[in-house]
């Protein structure tokens, strides 16, 4: 076997269709457009979702929800997250170079999810009720 002997199986690949070359080709004249109308003819066909003057489904829905724009930019920490870094005084600078929150984030908070057995200091960082309690019943201060 030589790669260039290599050919499909008889009939697996079937011949592009040639529309609009003559009456022997089968989709001739009307190229399988049909007789007349908008779809007959060059560039003319409707906008997706168009029905034809009745009110589109996209605008009979009523619109719903809301989606802040400021959403990524407040990064959720866990009481976890906190027991795992190297260092006691933490703020959100600290928190972007060990990889905890997003680089982008402008903001962080902390939640309670996890236990914390070391003290720490956080500062410019928010925190939740519950995960504040935590932080100062093990030693810790939140400013």
């Amino acid at each position: 076997m030589r790669l260039n002997t290599i050919k499909p199986a008889a009939g697996s690949r079937k011949a592009r269709k040639r529309v609009a070359r003559g009456i022997g080709s089968g989709s001739g004249k009307t190229a399988g457009r049909g007789h007349k109308g908008q779809k007959a003819r060059s560039g003319g066909y409707h906008k997706t979702g168009f029905e034809g003057g009745q009110m589109p489904l996209q605008r009979r829905l009523p619109k719903r929800g809301f989606v802040s724009m400021s959403r990524d930019d407040t990064a959720e920490v866990r009481l976890s997250e906190l027991a795992r870094l190297p260092v006691s005084e933490i703020d959100l600078i600290a928190l972007k170079a060990a990889g905890v929150v997003p680089v982008t984030a402008k903001s962080a908070k902390v939640i309670k999810t996890g236990k914390l057995e070391k003290a720490v200091k956080l500062s410019g960082v928010l925190a939740t009720k519950g995960a504040k309690a935590a932080i100062e019943a093990a030693g810790g201060s939140v400013a």
